[in-house]
This record gives C-alpha cells, sequence and structure tokens, in this order.
C-alpha cells in the first residue's frame, strides 16, 4: 500500500486517465457536457484534500469516486425532476385575476387621475401624455412643442403633482 498526496500518483493518475473517467461519467450521466463538469468537481474535490490517501490501484480509488458523485448527480436529477415542475412550465400558468375589490380600487384611481389631469392647461396635459404616455424624453417633447426643455420638466412636475393630490 503507498501515501498518496496531491503532487503524487493520485493526481498523475487523474491526469493520465482523465478521458476514461470522463466516459465513466458519461455512461451515468448520459450527457458529455455533464461529466466534464463532474471531472472538473472531481479533481478539485482531490486536490482539495488535507490528508494523504493509501490507496493500492489510484485509478480504482478514482473510478469510484467519480462513479460515486455521477450517482449522487443523477439521483438529485431525478429528485428534482419528480417533485419540481421544469422552468418552463411556469410559462403556462396564469397570474392570478386581481379580485373585484382590486379592479374598483384601480378603476376609481385611473378616474381620479383622468379628472385632475383634465383640470391641468391643455399644454401641460399634452406634454404629461407625450412624456409618460408616449415614452418620449423631455428633450424630444420640448423640441416638439417648440419650447424649453425646463418648462417641460415643470409642466411634468405641476401634472404629477396634480395626480398624486387627487390619490
Amino acid at each position: 500500500m503507498c501515501k498518496i498526496d496531491f503532487e503524487g500518483q493520485l493526481t498523475v493518475s487523474f491526469q493520465a486517465n482523465r478521458s476514461q473517467l470522463k466516459r465513466l461519467a458519461q455512461k451515468i450521466l448520459g450527457s458529455a457536457d455533464r461529466a466534464e463538469d463532474l471531472i472538473q468537481d472531481v479533481y478539485l474535490k482531490i486536490i482539495q484534500l488535507e490528508t494523504t490517501i493509501e490507496a493500492r490501484q489510484p485509478l480504482a480509488y478514482l473510478s469510484r469516486v467519480v462513479r460515486n458523485m455521477a450517482i449522487d448527480v443523477k439521483r438529485r436529477e431525478v429528485f428534482e425532476y419528480t417533485y419540481f415542475l421544469p422552468e418552463e412550465e411556469g410559462v403556462t400558468i396564469a397570474a392570478p385575476a386581481p379580485s373585484p375589490e382590486a379592479r374598483l380600487i384601480t378603476a376609481q384611481s385611473l378616474s381620479l387621475v383622468a379628472t385632475a389631469l383634465k383640470k391641468l392647461p391643455e399644454r401641460t396635459q399634452r406634454v404629461f401624455e407625450m412624456y409618460r404616455l408616449d415614452g418620449l424624453t423631455q428633450r424630444e417633447v420640448a423640441e416638439a412643442l417648440g419650447v424649453s426643455v425646463t418648462l417641460v420638466n415643470f409642466m411634468i412636475r405641476d401634472a404629477l403633482t396634480q395626480c398624486k393630490d387627487a390619490l
């Protein structure tokens, strides 16, 4: 029985037999990409060992580690598939409809805002609509109406204040 450490035969054996270890993982996992990830995890686990390992056959030891980790990954996948729906399944679930009370509150709030906006001067209403509903920048609104950006900013502020006060 020989002692094996990070700089020793275990690392040399891992590097020499990497493709064989990957094929073993791929047989269990069914994917070359997942097998590659697992092999990297095994290598990290081996180099992080703080104690020396005694092994008569380093390749057999490494094969057992790869096999055990691959089986653990496969079991976790089966568990997750059994108890959790794939992420795409959530797309088909309808969002909960708002309650009648929530719809009424929203309708009343919109009515209050609409009434508040109608009390503003027509140009201020137009600026607010262009900025908030049409998605134009303040500079674009100013250019379209032939006014300064500062004036547009003040009109938007006035409209927002009117809406907040109404609510």
